[in-house]
This record gives structure tokens, sequence and C-alpha cells, in this order.
């Protein structure tokens, strides 16, 4: 069923497609032929995405990348339009040992994040993200919010490895940086038009023009609109109740798919084809401003961005209903006469309905109602007593909302020709609603919305300098970051007949405090010794808030009522270090090697279901040893880098479904304990390498291999994470979650010089990832087949390099794979559902430059 535009929508989509291409074609107006490249450094061909000199900032300064002694992926903007990349998490299938998938829709508009088998993937804002997020160099403290859209960026780093003296606490794994396009007053702009897909429509626009001497402005803004792929089915409308269809359940018995009084037609079949929604659609808009001061020793820039996101949740489908051949749905059916006083009853529609694989709707596509209906059989415990001892009626649209924006200021001033003071101040919030039913059933099996409020204040205090002529550079710093996040959930868990509706409202408070200092000596010409110390104190507070669906308070008999008003208090510091040294044995050719130390905050457990599950955890360490090599060879026709790795792992925090014996018989289903679980060793390959063997062709590849292996884990009680009781923690020889084995990418393009014609460009790109598991307890309920993604694009740009017509087919040979998987199999709900990725698309973008 097609969801109609709202005037609303059409209005915003309007406003910031006119203001940015206004704007543009302002800039066009005002343009001034722009001066030659210099010779030295040739200018990149339109559509070659290739940048012989790329500039990084990764140690505080201006640095080549090929000078820079870390494990780096760069990306230019070039480079992203040549490879049909939007979102940077598209980018990470080009980056060896780096996972960034956008998540399905139980942890709504969140981004997780994985580096060297380190990262998080809960959206929860007690957590800290593992990889750390910077958008010039702001840092983006939770995964919710994260999915950037790659709106006029200058660069892309992705910085691998810990970081935890150049980018900070929640970076162990590494960072992932995004630089926007500065104002250059140059009077120039650009606009683009995409269409492909399901209606797909991309807006894009941006303009950089001079207001006075030393002030500029640029604005840019993209718009987006896709219909979605995975299909919400009317169960009731495809298998009329009482009709003739059947089913063959795990007893081998040939029953009625849907029998006589089961589950009702929500619409009809001449109306919609039975189609509820279609997930996984795409409506968001985004526009930046930057107004900059700049002369010969200041430099200030002003930006402000707002982000609106309004859609169906991630498309998701249900997977099976068997473990190893073991059926682990819990069979749950309508509660019968007879039936036990408090039994649980998951079918809101009367008949008896089992939960099976009946539900098991296919490639995408799912049977999600979002409705949960009234039900006296499990108002247990007065839970419900002023209610009539009635379960309430829960029911949600199904859509994912996000509004966000930020302000910020960097203000780089050199005090003499060898000191240079930077400071970046920002504020940024955000408001999100996603809601989620997590058993894609039209039966009242899980049901829960969920609102977050969030905003953060950070200042950064850099002061660059050097010593002895250019021997010694040294930055010290300071860095200060408040949080405040709001979590509200309404969580109808009909499958647990102890637990009433539950209203949550969490209040988490946090603040980090740190300072650093980062030298670097050269003793000789070809040799620079890095060091780098900082020191970081945090605390966070968590105000857990449990009562009924009216606000009012739980009985005391249940045993949630202990959580309400419970404060949770962490607070500790940590030192890290780095220790670098690099090379330079030719002017082509650099090796380095370092150790580097991060870690990721603890904090307490932000999901207990009773007052004992309220457990702090520690943080988790990571202590990482790396050689690197970086070349250029024969005349700068082959670019080849190599990172090779060992990181001792420590404390790593992990979640578990079974608490029994962690918190005593009787109150460890259901659970989802954060503990530090054990320790863990890490050894990695990482190649990347760039060749131009032809004048016009360009050959780009990337590879990454990665072992990880636990060495112990922690005992709780009576149990062992991952020993004979394993509390469904992990096992030895286990993996990480969103951790693959193997990882590669290649690429390949070639422009045909059409004289005054143009030139043609065609390209083809192909990434592979091996296996990975959704949970740390890897299981066949949790596991995420590896795939390979391939995509062709052809771009035609006229002889004066200022129009590009380019088709793409993303996904080119329609691989059927997984992002990202939720499995609750193993904690009391008996299902395992996973994301699927897109399908095969295409789009044509047309784009102008003035």
């Amino acid at each position: 069923m097609k969801r109609p535009i709202s005037r609303a929508s059409l209005r915003w989509t309007a406003s910031i497609s006119s203001v940015a291409f206004t704007i543009a074609l302002t800039g066009s107006a005002m343009a001034q032929e722009a001066p030659p490249a210099p010779s030295s450094v040739p200018s990149p061909a339109p559509g070659s995405g290739y940048n012989d000199e790329i500039i990084v900032t990764a140690q505080f300064r201006e640095q080549n990348l090929q000078r820079t002694p870390i494990a780096i992926t760069a990306v230019t903007g070039d480079m992203l339009d040549a490879r049909s990349q939007t979102n940077i998490a598209q980018v990470a299938n080009q980056a060896p040992s780096v996972t960034l998938k956008a998540q399905g829709p139980a942890y709504g508009p969140a981004l997780g994040a994985n580096i060297r088998g380190v990262g998080q993937f809960d959206y929860n804002p007690a957590l800290e993200p593992g990889v750390g997020m910077y958008v010039d160099d702001v840092y983006y403290p939770t995964l919710t919010g994260s999915i950037l859209d790659l709106l006029d960026l200058d660069r892309v780093e992705i910085l691998r490895g810990p970081q935890g003296t150049l980018a900070g606490k929640n970076s162990i794994g590494g960072a992932v940086k995004l630089y926007s396009r500065k104002p250059e007053g140059s009077n120039s702009g650009t606009a683009s038009a995409t269409y492909g897909s399901r209606d797909r429509l991309d807006l894009r626009a941006s303009a950089d023009f001079a207001l006075a001497e030393d002030f500029s402005a640029r604005i840019s803004g993209v718009a987006k609109r896709q219909g979605g792929y995975v299909k919400r089915l009317d169960f009731g409308c495809l298998y009329p109740a009482g009709g003739s269809a059947t089913f063959v359940n795990s007893a081998g018995e040939t029953v009625p798919m849907n029998p006589a009084g089961g589950i009702p037609a929500l619409t009809s079949r001449s109306e919609t084809d039975c189609v509820l929604a279609k997930e996984g659609d795409v409506d968001f808009q985004a526009v930046r401003g930057q107004l900059r001061y700049k002369n010969d020793r200041l430099d200030i820039n002003l930006i402000a961005d707002y982000t609106h996101d309004d859609r169906h949740t991630a498309g998701a489908v249900l997977r099976s209903e068997f473990v190893d051949g073991v059926q682990v749905s819990p069979g749950f059916v309508d509660r019968l006469p007879g039936n036990p006083a408090g039994a649980t009853d998951i079918n809101p529609f009367g008949g008896t309905i089992p939960y099976d694989g009946r539900f098991i709707c296919g490639k995408y596509c799912n049977y999600a109602t979002y409705y949960a209906g009234p039900d006296s059989s499990t108002g247990a415990d007065g839970a419900f007593a002023n209610n009539g001892g009635v379960r309430p009626a829960t029911t949600y649209p199904g859509r994912v909302r996000f509004d966000g924006w930020g302000v910020s200021g960097s203000i780089d001033y050199d005090l003499t020709d060898s000191v240079n003071l930077v400071s970046i101040t920002s504020y940024r919030a955000y408001t999100t609603m996603f809601q989620n039913d997590d058993d894609l059933s039209p039966l009242a099996h899980t049901n829960n919305t969920n609102d977050l409020e969030f905003w953060d204040f950070t200042q950064e205090l850099r002061l660059n300098g050097k010593l002895f002529g250019d021997a010694v550079e040294y930055t010290l710093g300071g860095f200060y970051l408040k949080q405040r996040t709001i979590a509200d959930n309404l969580s109808d868990l009909r499958y647990i007949t102890a637990y009433p509706i539950l209203s949550i409202h969490d209040v988490v408070h946090a603040n980090t405090k740190a300072a650093f200092l980062h030298v670097a000596w050269k003793p000789v010409e070809e040799l620079t010794l890095t060091g780098g110390l900082r020191y970081t104190k945090e605390y966070k507070s968590y105000a857990f808030g449990r009562r009924g669906q009216d606000g009012s308070p739980l009985p005391s008999s249940v045993v949630l009522a202990a959580l309400d008003g419970l404060v949770g208090v962490y607070s500790g510091d940590k030192v890290d270090y780095r220790f670098n040294a690099q090379y330079q044995v030719t002017p082509e050719v650099a090796v380095y090697g370092q150790v580097s130390t991060g870690f990721k905050g603890g904090g307490v457990n932000p999901r207990p279901f009773n007052d004992r599950q309220a457990l702090p955890f520690r943080p988790e360490t990571l202590t990482s040893y790396e050689l690197g090599f970086k070349s250029d060879l024969f005349d700068r026709r082959l670019r080849l880098n190599v990172a090779a790795f060992l990181s001792k792992y420590k404390d790593i925090q992990l979640s578990l479904s079974n608490c029994t014996t962690l918190v005593g018989e009787g109150y460890g289903i259901p659970c989802a304990a954060l503990v530090n679980a054990g320790d863990a060793d890490i050894k990695g390959v990482e190649v990347e390498a760039t060749l131009r063997p032809v004048e016009g062709l360009l050959i780009e590849g990337a590879v990454s291999y990665l072992d990880f292996d636990y060495k112990k884990f922690a005992t709780y009680g009576s149990a062992t994470v991952g020993g004979p009781t394993n509390l469904n923690g992990p096992q030895f020889g286990d993996y990480p979650p969103y951790t693959p084995r193997w990882k590669w990418s290649a690429g390949i393009q070639y422009r045909f010089d059409l004289g005054g014609a143009g030139s043609l460009t065609p390209r083809f790109d192909a990434s592979y990832q091996s296996d990975i598991y959704s949970r740390p307890n890897n299981r066949s309920s949790n596991l995420l087949p590896g795939y390979t993604l391939a995509n062709a694009r052809l771009t035609w740009a006229n002889a004066g390099e200022d129009l590009e017509i380019s088709a793409e087919v993303t996904n080119l040979f329609d691989e059927y794979y997984y992002l990202t998987g939720f499995d609750l199999t193993t904690a009391g709900a008996g299902f395992s559902t996973a994301q699927p990725g897109r399908p095969r698309e295409w789009a044509v973008t047309i784009k102008k430059k003035f």
C-alpha cells in the first residue's frame, strides 16, 4: 500500500530543494573563472574518483595520507560519487576490518559500528559506541542518529585500531571522521537529481559564495524519497479465517493455516492487494549552512545543520522456528476454557493459533500488525487492577521518526608563526520515536514503542606548536562532554505472564573530562618518533523508572516495581598512551610500528528486569601492537599499504540473555544483563592497494583477515560465561557480533576520452564479507551468511567538465543477504529475525556544476 505524500513533507522537500538550488544558481551568476590547478598536482578527471594527494588530520594537523603512520582508509568526495555511495554505511564496504550497519526495527534509526572486532550494535543511550563518530571534529556520542548522509563532503577518514589518545574515549575500535567542504568564497555550486527504482528521487545542491572581504558562506541540502522493499502483509487477508489453506506444523500435522474465529483481515485484497505497508522506505531531508571568516592568521567557521527522517520501520523477516533441528517457538495458543489463571494469551483476535512456522512469510515480507488486543488472562498480581483486571490493548503505526539539529563553531588562530590555537564548540540535540513488532506476526507476542530525547555539549581546545625549528611538533589539549538522555518505552510483552505492560522512563546523565598531549620528534630527517597520553575521567548516573501503562505505580508483588526510582552511578578514570616510530626508507616507502591503547566506558546494566539485575560493569580496554608499511611504487603507479596487528582485549562487555545463575534462581529469565565477560586476543592483516597501470585506468582493492580468540571468561556466582552452564554467553571459538573473518573489496574503472564530446567512464565495484553472527553466543539462529555485492556505474562528462550524467545499478546480481539479525531464541521469546539488504536497484543521476 503506497503511503500518500503529505503536504508537510512536500513543503519540506520543496523548501530544501528551492533554497539550495536558488543559492546554487545565485552562485552561478556571481561565478568567476577558477584559477588553473598547479601543474605539479594533476586535477582528477570527472568520474575518476581519484586524487593522488589526500590530506588527512588524524594527528591534529594536516598530513599527507602516505606520511601518516596510522592505518587509515581515506575517501574523497570524488571517490564517493564514483562508487555511488551516499551514506557512511556504504563506505565501510570498501574499508578493511570495518563493519557499519544500519540497524533493524528493534534498534531504530541507529548505526552499529565495529572495527577490528571491537564496537557496539546496541543503540541504548546508556551504552558507549566503541567506534568514535565525528563530523567536522565534533563527537557524536550515541549510535542513534549516526546514519549519516554524505552531504557535501570533502573526505571521510576511517581510522582503524584504538585511538585512545587521538580521538579519545569510546574510540577503542577506531574512529570514523567526516569532513564537510568549507566555504571558500568561490561563487560556485553544484546541483544534482537522481531518479531510480521504486520511485527513488534524490535532490542535492550546494553553493559557495563570497559575502565580503574574508567572509564566505556555504549552504547544502538533500531531500530523498524511495518506496520500501519489504512488504508488511495482512495475514488474514491472504488466508481468510476458516478458509481451506493448510499448514504442516513441526509435529507433521496438517492444520488449518487460519482456523475459524482466528485472525481477521485488516484490509481487502481488492483495495491493497493485502499489503499493509512497504518497509525499508526512505523519506529524509537535511540541510547544512556554514559561515566562515578567514584571514592570514584567523579562521572561524560556524556550522548549523538540521535532519528530518520520517518513514516506516526498517524491513525485517522472520527467519525460522527451528534451531539445529529443534523447535524453539514456544507454541503459544489463545487462552482456552480450563487454562490456569494468568495463562499467556498472544492471539488478540480469538481462536487457537500457535506461534509457529506459519508466520514465516519468506523473502522481503512479514506479517507484523503492531497490534495487541485487550486480554483478561494476563492480569496476574493485580497489575491491571485499575483496568478491571484486563490487559489493555496497544497499537502502533510501525514508523520511525528522527529530528536532529546541531550548531558548532571552530576557531583556528595562529598565535605566532609556530604556535596555533584551535577551539571546537558544539551543541547537538535530537528526538526520535521508533516502534517494533519483534515477532513479525499478527499475534500479540511483542509490541513496543520507544521515544528518546537527547542533547549534548562538547568543548575541545588544542594548542599546536613547534620547537627547535620543525624537529618537534606538539599538541596539548583538553576535552569536555556533558550529555543527557531521556528514554521512554512502552513495552507489551505477552509471552511473559508475570510482567504487565511496562511504562519505562529512564534518565541518563553523563559527563567526561579529558586532557591530552601528543608529541612528534624527528631526531633525523627520515625518522619520526611519536608519543601520546590522554587522561579521561567520566561519570554516569542511571535513574530507572518502571510503572504501569497509565503511569501508576506497579503492585509491590511485581518484581519490576523495585526498580522504580532506583539510581545507579558509575564513575571512573583511565590513562591511555601511544608510542609510534616511523622511518621513511625512501621518498616512496615508509614503515612504522606502534603500541596504542583505548577504552570503552563502563556503567550500569540499562535493561534490568528486577533490581538484582541492575549490575555495574567496568570499562573494556584494548592494547594494540601494530606494524605497517606505506608505499608509492613504480613512479607512483602502485600505492600499497599494509598493516598487521595484535590486540589484547580485556573485560569485554557482552549482553547475556539468561542470568539464572548470575542473579539467583527464578530471576534469571528474561535477562539482558551487560557484564564484563572475559578477555580475547585479536590478530589481523589489512592490505589496501591502488593501481594505475596506464593513463585513464584505475584499479582499487582491499582485503583483511581477522582472527578473534577468546582466552578466558569471567565467573559469576556458580557459573562461568562460556563455561558448561554458558549463561547464554559465548564459547571458546565464537566470534563477537558483526565481525567477519574475511573481507575484501575491488573496483575498476577506465576513462575514455571522447574529445569534444567529453569523456565516458565505466566503473565496476565488488565487495565481500564472510559469515558473521548477530550475537556473541554464535548459533545457527543468529548466523548471517557471507555475501558478495557488486555495483556498476557509467558516467558521461562533457568537455567543459561541468555536466555529468551517470547510470548505476547497485546489487547488480540481486543477491539476497542479511544486514543485521535479532535473535531471541534463547531469551524465552522463541524467534529469530533478520533485516535483508536492499535488492537490485537502478538509478540515473544528472549533476551540474556552476
